[in-house]
């Protein structure tokens, strides 16, 4: 325990370093820059590239290096509620993705009360599309893995299970090839949950329509499912629901779960000071380099299923 405490006091003063000199540029950081400066590794970033024509419809491109073994593009959506986020904040999920050779992508995408569902589900798709069109004609044909955290798990994981949404938006572009969700709410009925109730009033008539979990089947991608279990905002049966579903369609899936982690948490143990908190990183990267290999060479994609 001693020796955590020592590796973070040492890169929590580097990062000080590092957001000093952010501090000291023409241009003044903002919160979340400053937060990422203290957090994230240093790769090549694209920014604000437009997938639609709205302006919520941006993304940037964190860059892998160019020799990276790692053939695989991870599409991320980031959490909050569908009412509040922006992707400038999750740099650091960006960033230490892409320093593990995963070019990734982090996607903004429409809220309420601008739109309720199905819009940012519509945005989703359109961003996903964008990837499949201008990133895979550099990665060679790389497969896309889904990834996200709460809402952004959610958005995710329909993203992969609804293929309507894809088929309507981008109906040549390939299936996802993996889901890594990080405490989604993939069970519960947001038509009758009091903070989304407004928000999802377009599923009102038919609310599976807005539940993942309704919509797998034997076709579905494998997938890693992580939440903290001291999670007080998702509860727990969202996750093992789903796995539920996946197992009894055959498809394989890995719900792993830590203690002493709670909602944010697990998300911020992406980034550098955190990570000795949970191993996510470490098993995220090990579950898309086991997609890669069943690719590749016809491996087991979790190594269990369960």
């Amino acid at each position: 325990m001693m020796m955590k405490w020592i590796w973070l006091a040492a890169a929590l003063a580097l990062a000080l370093g590092a957001a000093v000199k952010a501090l000291a540029s023409p241009e003044r950081p903002s919160m979340s820059s400053l937060f990422n400066a203290l957090v994230s590794e240093r790769v090549a970033i694209r920014r604000n590239i437009a997938y639609g024509p709205l302006n919520r419809q941006r993304l940037d491109v964190y860059e892998a290096a160019a020799d990276s073994k790692r053939k695989a593009i991870v599409l991320f959506f980031y959490g909050g509620g569908w009412r509040d986020g922006d992707r400038a904040t999750y740099q650091f999920v960006g960033a230490a993705l892409a320093a593990q050779g995963l070019t990734t992508v982090i996607a903004d995408y429409r809220l309420f009360p601008e739109v309720g569902f199905p819009a940012f589900m519509q945005d989703a798709a359109l961003a996903y599309g964008w990837v499949d069109a201008h990133l895979n004609a550099v990665e060679g044909n790389a497969p896309i893995i889904l990834m996200g955290h709460s809402a952004g798990g959610y958005i995710a994981a329909l993203l992969a299970l609804d293929r309507r949404y894809l088929a309507e938006v981008a109906p040549g572009a390939q299936k996802p090839a993996g889901v890594v969700g990080l405490a989604g709410p993939y069970a519960f009925d947001p038509t009758n949950w009091p903070s989304t109730r407004e928000i999802f009033v377009g599923a009102a008539a038919d609310p599976d329509a807005a539940r993942p979990v309704a919509f797998v089947t034997p076709e579905a991608p494998p997938m890693l499912l992580l939440r903290g279990l001291a999670d007080e905002t998702v509860r727990d049966f969202n996750a093992e629901e789903l796995a539920k579903a996946l197992r009894a369609n055959q498809v394989e899936v890995d719900l792993r779960q830590f203690a002493g982690i709670s909602h944010s948490g697990l998300v911020l143990a992406l980034s550098r000071p955190l990570r000795w908190r949970a191993p996510v990183l470490r098993d995220s990267v090990a579950f898309i380099d086991a997609i890669l290999a069943h690719k590749d060479h016809g491996a087991s994609i979790s190594g269990r299923k369960g």
